[in-house]
């Protein structure tokens, strides 16, 4: 790729710039000029350059190149980088930084141009962060860089998965679409630079069960890989021209997905024609070879030889099992003739091509970002903007009529495990919202007028939860001194002395800014105040570990991501003094990290009586990104290894809920969650639903707003809620016959593409550009939408084609989202060109069918929601290519 006039600079300028900038990228300058370093020239190409700077390396410098974590190379002026960076619906895991609402949440807005002003946010933060540390990425959490590990595109094939809510849903065409808004904005739209490098994950056939990806060999139809699981990896590429994939830990048709030649050589590079660079999932590589996982190969140098030649150019280390694939097997694989060396360059150059094209070898002058600052990052516009996305994602399930409130109630009883939770706004893959607004905070904004009582009433899947009080700690067994001795380690916690001890009032700490090596540990007595068993845990973002009279009984010391919200039991005696420590290692993400117990006795009867003193009643439940999520050690009832094993509510909470609808009083359910629940019970009995997802840093305002009003909901299911569990096939089957919206024949709670508006749309005939095409050819279907309500506001509009002899239910072709005042129309043109009317046979060839198609235009699936329709006639038949 050659760069614009605008780059093409004379040798000594570059000079000049690079000189200037010399500081940003190595501790001393190189020994080379432009004219002497072909990979400095900013004239030659990208591949060029790359080349000439791979050339230059040693095969020990190659190899270390090929990992995560890269050292810097001082003779050449190369950069040390740090690769692993998350960015999933905001920076993640590097301080502050604007949260949006979790992937599944704006999913449900369908609103791709929103989605790429969102992915523009993102990109810039980064820069912003970037920027402030000097434009060096050198280690997790603390200096991110300027590729992004997002966005996931798997599909939601099943409720029950656990990372289900980082994707786009269940639908391939929806998924392509939110991406390649979110890809355009992250990677920005410059010719020469990328404003940051998008990866599209995980590639490919990768969703679940979480407890078995390291060692699953999945076998998917070619019916079932063409048509569902390999699309939207298809339009990322194609359309979205994402420069980087992630390929998964499982297996697909007996081969590891990171060794896949199928995959990524022929389906990825011929096919789709990419030309950027592929990653390992952290670890996959290691999963090449290990016992118990795939075991495809014996040694550590036949992984890396057999991945890096398939196409894998990158690898994130195994963390987990401290196992690593990096630096010392891929030097031996050169040098036992496994690994030829030229494939070894080929990867490095994709690489480093990465690295020219995002800026790191020119001045920043001379980049389109140079605007971008420290200042940038985490500002009153861009939570503005995570505000507008909470408010497009919000979907109303259920409306008796109580929703928007026509005045406001004297007395509010917020109630519930998610009404004040910062767990439940943030979900997984987060950063950290630097003034996260609750449920409870929204509503007591919202409503400064109103009484507003605030019960927890339940946890999410056992008793409530409350902080142990102050004065049940004291440092020595005689209570001479309250509080808790307090150790504090620059590393892990060992048997060396701590860098700091004290008294403290209780085990919490607030590390934010603090170095990710520090520990913590707390000493003393605990006290009951009443006998019985308590559940005990630590509020935190990293691990903890609980002990009582020496016994321990909470160990969630090396947990992936952040800890379980289930804690350990243990009985408890009124008035005797129990011996505790908790210990808690560090990663900075939030600032309410406190030790937690529930004790015996309340059982809801406050939350009860709250509600029979209230006019209105919001019942905050749902789950928790600790319930649901990547291998997670959950030991509840319904969840496994961070998967579901069941749809419903939890039964705390639901319990709960039914004795808040006994007072009589009127219950907005608020859920807080990543995926479909079961809520059988409440669409019969509670006023009101509103599917709130994990909503992001402004997450209450949103929801506060549609309870008042201030908007007309209009966010649509990206994933169809079901009955019950038993309604589907086994987890572990990856035959897409009796999922989703699109094979699901049965009785659904509600469908995909469903949600309440506050005001109603009309539509009119539908026209089409022509009644009959030649197969192979597109058709625009044009429809007038009329907002017949009296409330302005938005309409979701659906276009599905039934296809001539397809089992398939009709499909989703096409959608568009406007917004209208009362009264007003608008015309609405969706096109749909062959791949949005073809179809797939049962030996994965996709193809355009002569027959007759039914389009469906309306605000949701034609089964479900009033729909008009027009008839289209299809002449001959097409192949499609891969």
């Amino acid at each position: 790729m050659h760069f614009p006039p605008r780059l093409r600079q004379s040798c000594l300028a570059l000079q000049l710039l690079f000189c200037a900038s010399a500081p940003a990228l190595a501790q001393e300058a190189p020994p080379c000029s432009p004219r002497d370093c072909a990979f400095l020239d900013a004239s030659k190409t990208v591949e060029q350059r790359a080349a000439d700077l791979v050339a230059r390396l040693t095969l020990q410098e190659k190899a270390e190149q090929m990992g995560n974590t890269t050292p810097a190379i001082a003779r050449l002026g190369v950069p040390k980088y740090f690769w692993w960076n998350e960015g999933l619906h905001g920076v993640a895991r590097a301080g502050f930084a604007t949260v949006f609402p979790q992937a599944i949440g704006m999913a449900a807005s369908w609103n791709p141009a929103l989605m790429q002003r969102v992915g523009d946010v993102i990109s810039t933060e980064f820069r912003a962060k970037y920027v402030a540390n000097g434009r060096t990425a050198a280690k997790d959490g603390v200096n991110p860089g300027l590729n992004v590990w997002s966005p996931n595109i798997n599909i939601f094939r099943d409720p029950r998965w656990g990372r289900g809510q980082e994707t786009y849903g269940e639908d391939p065409y929806l998924t392509g679409k939110m991406a390649i808004g979110f890809i355009n904005g992250l990677q920005g739209n410059d010719s020469a630079f990328f404003k940051t490098v998008a990866t599209a994950k995980h590639f490919a056939v990768h969703s679940g069960p979480e407890s078995n990806r390291h060692a699953e060999s999945v076998f998917p139809s070619p019916h079932d890989l063409e048509d569902t699981y390999l699309p939207a990896f298809r339009a990322a590429v194609v359309d979205g021209k994402v420069d980087s994939i992630m390929c998964a830990y499982n297996a697909v048709n007996g081969v590891p997905a990171c060794a896949s030649d199928d995959l990524m050589a022929k389906r990825l590079r011929q096919d789709w024609g990419f030309k950027g660079f592929v990653v390992s999932d952290c670890g996959a590589a290691a999963n090449i070879y290990r016992g118990d996982s795939l075991h495809y190969t014996k040694t550590p140098e036949e992984a890396v030889a057999i991945g890096i030649t398939a196409g894998m150019d990158l690898i994130c280390g195994d963390y987990r099992n401290r196992m690593t694939t990096e630096v010392t097997p891929i030097v031996n694989a050169v040098q036992r003739g496994l690994l030829p060396e030229a494939t070894l360059n080929r990867a490095l150059e994709r690489l480093f091509a990465a690295r020219i094209r995002l800026g790191m070898f020119e001045s920043p002058a001379a980049q389109p970002f140079a605007q971008i600052g420290a200042a940038d990052n985490d500002t009153p516009a861009h939570r503005a903007l995570s505000l507008t996305m909470a408010r497009e994602s919000m979907v109303l399930l259920k409306n008796n009529g109580v929703l928007p409130l026509k005045k406001e109630p004297r007395t509010i009883a917020v109630i519930g495990p998610n009404a004040d939770s910062y767990d439940s706004l943030v979900g997984n893959y987060n950063g950290k919202p630097s003034a996260p607004v609750t449920v409870l905070d929204g509503m007591r904004a919202r409503f400064p007028h109103a009484r507003i009582v605030h019960v927890q009433g339940s946890g999410l899947v056992g008793p409530a939860e409350v902080a142990v009080p102050d004065q049940a700690l004291c440092t020595d067994a005689q209570c001479a001194q309250p509080g808790l001795k307090m150790e504090q380690f620059a590393g892990d916690v060992s048997d060396a002395a701590p860098a700091e001890t004290r008294s403290v009032k209780n085990a919490q700490v607030s590390w934010n800014g603090a170095d990710h090596r520090t520990t913590t540990r707390w000493i003393g007595y605990v006290t009951a105040p009443a006998s019985g068993a308590y559940q005990l845990r630590f509020q935190s973002e990293g691990g903890y570990r609980i002990w009582i009279d020496g016994k321990l009984v909470c160990d969630e010391w090396r947990v992936i991501d952040t800890p379980s919200v289930v804690g350990g039991t243990v009985s408890l005696v009124a008035g005797q003094r129990h011996a505790i420590r908790v210990e808690a290692t560090q990663r900075g993400l939030s600032d309410k990290q406190v030790l937690l117990w529930s004790p015996p006795g309340d059982g809801g009867r406050e939350a009860v009586r709250a509600a029979r003193n209230a006019d209105l009643v919001v019942f905050v439940g749902g789950l928790s990104a600790r319930l649901e999520g990547e291998e997670r050690k959950v030991g509840a009832d319904g969840f496994a290894g961070g998967d579901r094993t069941s749809l419903d509510l939890p039964a705390p909470q639901e319990q709960l809920l039914k004795r808040l609808h006994g007072t009589g009083k009127p219950v907005v359910l608020v859920l807080i969650n990543g995926s479909a629940l079961a809520l059988n019970w409440a669409e019969r009995n509670v006023a009101a639903i509103i599917e709130a997802w994990y909503p992001g840093g402004e997450g209450g305002h949103a929801v506060a707003g549609l309870i008042a009003g201030d908007f007309s909901p209009a966010g649509r299911l990206p994933v169809t809620f079901y009955q019950s569990a038993d309604q589907l096939p086994g987890f572990s089957d990856y035959r897409m016959a009796g999922r989703t919206y699109r094979y699901f024949k049965g009785d659904v709670l509600y469908p995909f593409g469903y949600g309440l508006s506050y005001t109603s749309f009309a539509y009119a005939t539908p026209a089409l550009s022509a009644s009959s095409v030649q197969a192979g050819e597109a058709v625009t279907l044009s429809v007038q939408v009329r907002n017949t309500g009296k409330r302005a506001g938005d309409e979701v509009v659906q276009l599905y084609v039934a296809k001539p002899g397809e089992p398939a239910n009709p499909t989703l072709g096409g959608f568009a989202r406007v917004h209208l005042k009362p009264g007003e129309r608008q015309a609405v043109q969706l096109k749909l060109d062959a791949r949005a009317l073809s179809q797939v046979d049962e030996q994965g060839v996709r193809s355009v069918q002569p027959g007759r198609y039914t389009l469906s235009v309306g605000g949701g699936q034609p089964r479900y929601a009033k729909a008009v329709a027009a008839t289209l006639w299809v002449a001959g038949r097409v192949v499609l290519p891969k």
